[in-house]
C-alpha cells in the first residue's frame, strides 16, 4: 500500500512556503530558458570509491535531469552483531540526479530486516521515469509517484527522495536545515553504537567511543548484565539500549529496565518482538525509562497506532522513505507529545548527513552510522565533542571523496 498522499501537514505546508521565497530568481530564469526535464535510470559498475568520483564528476547534464545509480557494497569495521542477526557488510546503492548543472547525491542503505537487496533497488529504481514532471521542485507529486511505483522499497525510495533533496537544495543554495529554519546550534548529542560482542571488543569499542558523550548498547542476549557492567567498569557516560526485540518476556523486560536505570540508561529502544503490541503497552505504563519504538514503526501511518504503545519513535531515512516524510513524521509526533529520536543504519556520509539536517528537532541523534564503516565515500557532518556539526554545504551538504 502507497502512503506518499497522505494528507499534508504544517511541515509540508512550511517547506512549500520556504522553497517558493528563495531562489525565485534562478528558479524564473530556468523556467524562461524553456528547460524540459528528462529523467533516465542508467545502472553504472564502479570498482572503488576513487573511481566513484571520477565517474560521476564526468556525467554529462546539458540541463536535463539524469537519474544514475550504482551498488555499493559497506565494510564495516567490526563485526555488526544484534540480538537476532550479525554481519560484517551492508548492502548499499549510491544514487544522483543532476540537473541543469547541478548534482543531487543519495544512497539505499539495506540491513536484512528492511527486506531489499541490491538486485530489488537496482529493479526499483530501473522503473523510475522522471520525464513527466517539468520541475524538480513540485516534491509532493514527484514522491508521491515514486511512492506509487511499488509497495515498500523503502531503502529505494529514500535514495531518491535524498538525491533530489540535495539538488534542490544546490539550486537554491542553502542547506536544508536553513531552508526549514532550524537552529544548528540546537542538533543533539550523538550516541555512538557498541554491538553485541566479547569483553574484550567491547572494551576495545568504549575505548573507540572516547569522543562521544552518550553510547548507545545493543543488548538481548544472556550476557546484557555483564556488558553493561563491561562498560561502566570503564566509563560513567550515560548510555541508552536498543535491545533489536530481544526480550520475549514482559516480566523480564521490566526487570531488566528497573536495572538499567540504576546504571544510567536514558531510554530502551523496541524491548520486545514488534508484534508484542498489547505487552509493549502493558510494559510502558510500568517502565520508569521511555520505551521507542525500532522495527515497529516504518511510515507515517505507524504512529497515531503507536500512542499510547510507545513513549516515542526512532526515525530513520531507509524506513521513512527519505527526509520529506521524516518532516511530517516528526510533526506529527510533536502534534502527539511523543519523543522523537533520529537514526541511522549503516550508511555513508551521504544518507547520515541528510539525516542530520532535521536533527535541530529532534530529542536524541543516533547519527554514527558512517563511522562504524572503514570505506566511506563521502565528506559530510562532523561530530565535534560528541555533538552533531552540520556542514554549511548547500543540499545537503556532502561531496563525494
Amino acid at each position: 500500500m502507497a502512503f506518499g498522499r497522505s494528507t499534508t501537514t504544517h511541515g509540508t505546508t512550511l517547506l512549500a512556503n520556504t522553497i517558493l521565497t528563495l531562489d525565485m530568481k534562478r528558479r524564473q530564469f530556468i523556467t524562461a530558458m524553456g528547460l524540459g526535464a528528462l529523467a533516465l535510470a542508467t545502472p553504472f559498475s564502479l570498482s572503488s570509491a576513487e573511481r566513484l568520483t571520477d565517474k560521476w564528476l564526468s556525467q554529462p547534464s546539458s540541463g536535463k535531469m539524469r537519474l544514475s545509480f550504482t551498488p555499493y557494497e559497506l565494510q564495516l569495521r567490526h563485526a555488526f552483531n544484534l540480538a537476532k542477526s550479525s554481519r560484517t557488510t551492508t548492502p548499499d546503492v549510491l544514487v544522483r540526479i543532476e540537473y541543469e548543472g547541478f548534482t543531487g547525491y543519495g544512497e539505499a542503505s539495506m540491513p536484512p530486516y528492511l527486506g531489499e537487496s541490491i538486485d530489488s533497488v537496482c529493479r526499483f529504481l530501473s522503473k523510475v521515469d522522471l520525464s513527466q514532471f517539468s520541475d524538480p521542485f513540485r516534491l509532493e507529486d514527484i514522491l508521491a509517484y515514486i511512492d506509487s511505483i511499488d509497495k515498500d522499497n523503502r531503502a529505494a525510495k529514500a535514495s531518491i527522495d535524498i538525491a533530489l533533496h540535495d539538488l534542490l537544495g544546490k539550486i537554491m543554495g542553502q542547506p536544508w536545515y536553513k531552508i526549514w529554519g532550524l537552529n544548528p546550534e540546537r542538533t543533539p548529542l550523538t550516541s555512538f553504537t557498541i554491538g553485541i560482542d566479547t569483553e574484550e571488543v567491547v572494551r576495545q569499542k568504549v575505548e573507540e567511543a572516547h569522543p562521544y558523550k552518550v553510547l548507545k548498547v545493543k543488548m538481548g542476549l544472556d550476557n546484557d548484565r555483564a556488558t553493561i557492567e563491561t562498560i561502566r567498569s570503564m566509563t560513567d557516560r550515560p548510555i541508552c539500549v536498543d535491545v533489536n526485540q530481544g526480550w520475549d518476556s514482559k516480566e523480564h523486560a521490566l526487570e531488566m529496565i528497573h536495572w538499567l536505570k540504576e546504571h544510567g540508561c536514558l531510554f530502551v529502544e523496541q524491548p520486545m518482538p514488534k508484534e508484542m503490541i498489547d505487552e509493549t503497552a502493558w510494559l510502558r505504563e510500568r517502565s520508569p525509562l521511555p520505551i521507542i519504538a525500532d522495527e515497529a514503526f516504518q511510515r507515517l501511518p505507524d504512529i497515531t497506532r503507536f500512542k499510547g504503545v510507545y513513549d516515542g519513535i526512532n526515525i530513520k531515512l531507509m524506513k521513512s522513505t527519505g527526509m520529506h516524510e521524516a518532516y511530517k513524521m516528526i510533526t506529527l509526533a510533536r502534534a502527539l507529545d511523543m519523543k522523537v529520536m533520529i537514526g541511522c543504519m549503516t550508511e555513508t556520509s551521504c544518507a547520515v548527513t541528510a539525516a542530520a539536517q532535521l536533527s535541530p528537532l529532534v530529542d536524541w541523534a543516533d547519527l554514527d552510522g558512517n563511522l562504524l564503516i572503514s570505506n566511506d565515500c563521502f565528506d559530510g557532518l562532523k561530530i565535534v565533542e560528541g555533538k552533531v556539526t552540520l556542514p554549511d554545504a548547500p543540499g545537503i551538504g556532502v561531496t563525494p571523496l
